[in-house]
């Protein structure tokens, strides 16, 4: 049977079974999260071992009713299937025409909801400006949040399915999305119910965080105690709100010298787990900010960027891992890539130190308007000397535990969600090779074809 793809990515008259067939790798990653050597290493078959992708010794995924049933041989595969009474006719096959199968790619930081462009910042940065020069003078984030404020919800939302569009054709299948360019409860709430709503219309799952503490609105600015007047208002006005909407998943901030201190950023976080959401934080991204110390203290699932740690922050993270209470160092090479800093997060003394690693794109319009997995993981091999076993590592199973979804999603287990990407190479290794190119033949979604190049 042949799955034709419907718009809106849908599969019809679809059975409840997919075999996935004819790779020439497929690449489970397996495990849990990720840390250490560990993060060195996937679990993958070939078929060239195997004699071939047609061969009854080559790798197939089995999948049933959007759950992976299993990963192995052919022949053993039908074996199993029929042993256990899964009817082989009750299965579409999918065939991988010689490509890569990976799990379907976790996008673990994204600010995907907003208005307008900042292509100026580009040639201001060129001239020297810093990224708290141009905030300072009314730009970077405080533009983007008058445009966001101005424009309408069909606006923004016609807006993030054209940029989930691009995700797909990516391979990414979930995402992480924060709010942050409204900086008011109504703007923010706004934010988070179309994130939520996206992400019930699918294809891409969406996990909406809340980042009300993202800078300093222009109405608090001019205030000779403007920040901690803000910080107030968040706490006492913003988060009930949030809380009592139910959207948002994590609560994010931005804790990095002029912005938000990590004192502030602490009583944010800690306010916000009591109405049950959960801790993440921008840390450390343009100086060592005690973000990192912040996010190992209070047992945040991910502290993010982290280009600039300091050796105590470093060792903090190292510790909660060693503790068994992880903290994911979440980093995002394509940000300092397009800031055109010559500092990057130290990714191999993370992962020396048993720290896990995820990379996400930080999709956004001013500092990296890049909405590619992919190139995000090309920059990570070229900047922070990941491996692409270890970039895969960490947009795929470290990527879901950063959004506490590493149970879920992230990798092709028995009883996982059955995402899942096939690319047109004949190995993972492949993906950060070929930088920026289209490589995605097919994408599965819960066990249905949403996305289709073939």
């Amino acid at each position: 049977m042949t799955l034709r793809v419907i718009p809106g990515g849908r599969a019809e008259a679809a059975p409840p079974g997919l075999l996935v067939v004819g790779a020439s790798e497929v690449v489970t990653v397996g495990g849990g999260l990720r840390a250490g050597t560990g993060q060195n290493e996937v679990a993958r078959m070939s078929a060239a071992d195997a004699g071939g992708p047609d061969s009854p010794a080559a790798p197939v995924v089995a999948a049933w009713e959007g759950r992976i049933l299993a990963v192995g041989s052919r022949a053993d595969l039908e074996k199993l299937l029929e042993a256990e009474g899964f009817p082989l006719g009750r299965f579409a096959r999918l065939d991988a025409r010689g490509g890569t199968v990976t799990p379907g790619l976790v996008d673990p930081h994204t600010h995907l909801l907003f208005a307008g462009s900042r292509e100026d910042e580009l040639e201001l940065r060129q001239r020297g400006a810093s990224y708290m020069d141009i905030l300072a003078a009314g730009g970077g984030i405080l533009s983007t949040v008058a445009a966001t404020r101005a424009a309408t919800s069909e606006e923004l939302t016609a807006h993030g399915r054209r940029w989930l569009d691009e995700m797909l054709g990516h391979g990414t299948t979930t995402i992480e999305a924060k709010s942050g360019y409204g900086l008011d409860l109504a703007t923010e709430l706004r934010l988070l119910e179309i994130a939520h709503e996206l992400g019930k219309a699918g294809p891409i799952d969406i996990v909406p965080t809340f980042l009300g503490a993202h800078a300093v609105p222009p109405g608090f600015r001019s205030r000779p105690d403007g920040t901690e007047a803000y910080v107030q208002s968040v706490i006492e006005e913003q988060l009930p709100g949030v809380a009592a909407q139910g959207r948002a998943h994590f609560c994010d901030v931005f804790c990095e010298e002029g912005a938000f201190t990590a004192d502030q950023s602490r009583r944010v976080l800690l306010a916000a787990a009591g109405f049950g959401l959960q801790s993440r934080l921008h840390a450390d991204e343009l100086v060592p900010s005690g973000g990192a110390e912040l996010a190992a203290e209070i047992g945040a699932v991910s502290a993010d960027h982290l280009a600039t740690p300091s050796e105590a922050g470093l060792t903090a993270l190292a510790r909660a891992a060693a503790d068994g209470r992880p903290v994911v160092a979440t980093l995002l090479p394509a940000t300092t890539w397009f800031l055109m800093k010559d500092h990057h997060a130290p990714a191999r003394q993370f992962i020396d130190r048993g720290v896990p690693v995820a990379i996400g794109t930080d999709f956004n319009p001013g500092t990296s308007p890049t909405a590619s997995l992919p190139l995000a993981m090309t920059v990570a091999c070229l900047t922070l000397g990941l491996t692409p076993d270890e970039a895969l590592v960490a947009t795929t199973i470290n990527a879901a535990h950063a959004i506490g979804l590493g149970d879920e999603i992230g990798s092709l287990e028995g009883g996982k969600a059955a995402d899942l990407v096939i690319w047109n190479i004949p190995s993972s290794r492949q993906i950060p090779y070929w930088p920026a190119a289209d490589l995605i033949q097919t994408v599965v979604k819960r066990g249905r074809v949403v996305l289709d190049r073939g």
